[in-house]
């Protein structure tokens, strides 16, 4: 993997980013947005999507006003709408047609709703309604564990995809992170599909997806806790998360991988 990527995760990562007022003036109202009015959750959503951006840009040599981008399982909509005020050429977004708490469908969405966020409804488990090499990048938050086929879905993004184009997958759960181990303990498996960098490998390789980066994410608990100087708590986290052994039982393992 080149340095120079690693390094520009680090600056993005690392960087004082603002946080979105107008979601946690509506998230403050809902208990099941909480996490989004929490400082210390809801500023991760921040600088990834601003990795996004640059990312993109920096690889595919183009201005994120001149990219096509999907939000794959958009659920609540906080990260279409933090998507689309960074100004892509085009934003779509999508979520299975389902009445499970974590669809756009099956939810309360006051976020979809007062930004006006267009959400494609998915009628199959993997495929989906686009043509061909439509996308420049495609973003997965907190989805590719969920889905019934993971190497499916990883092939119909590939799909999608313009050759070159890039896969984006943040908050997938760790085969040793110690916040699983203690939510499978207390008898909740939402999460039940856990991995590890060689799984990723291997998954990436079979639908001939270049991996260009990936890192471990989040040692300390961030949707439930409230940090003061949250930002402080960052950076620390991301030390240990970067340059510590301990790294192994983060929360998240994260990578991003281009189409060949």
């Amino acid at each position: 993997m080149d340095h120079s990527l690693r390094s520009l995760r680090s600056q993005v990562f690392s960087r004082t980013w603002p946080l979105d007022q107008e979601i946690r003036a509506i998230a403050r109202q809902i208990p099941s947005h909480g996490f989004l009015y929490n400082p210390a959750s809801h500023y991760v959503y921040i600088y990834l999507t601003r990795y996004v951006r640059l990312m993109s840009e920096h690889v595919l040599e183009h201005p994120f006003g001149a990219l096509s981008v999907l939000d794959w399982g958009c659920g609540k909509g906080h990260v279409s709408k933090l998507l689309r005020d960074l100004g892509p050429g085009a934003l779509r977004s999508c979520d299975l047609a389902s009445d499970e708490e974590d669809s756009a469908f099956g939810q309360d969405t006051p976020l979809i709703r007062e930004f006006n966020i267009p959400v494609t409804p998915l009628d199959h488990e993997y495929k989906l309604p686009y043509s061909d090499a439509t996308f420049d990048v495609v973003l997965s938050v907190g989805v590719l564990e969920h889905v019934a086929n993971d190497q499916a879905s990883l092939a119909e993004i590939g799909r999608v995809l313009r050759p070159g184009g890039m896969f984006f997958c943040f908050n997938l759960p760790t085969t040793l992170s110690w916040t699983q181990k203690l939510s499978h303990m207390r008898g909740n498996l939402y999460h039940d599909r856990l991995y590890d960098e060689r799984h990723i490998r291997e998954m990436l390789s079979s639908v001939e997806f270049n991996l260009l980066d990936l890192w471990y994410r989040q040692i300390l608990p961030k949707n439930s806790v409230h940090y003061p100087m949250f930002r402080l708590w960052e950076k620390i986290d991301q030390f240990v998360t970067s340059y510590s052994p301990l790294r192994v039982f983060a929360t998240s393992i994260e990578f991003v991988a281009s189409r060949r």
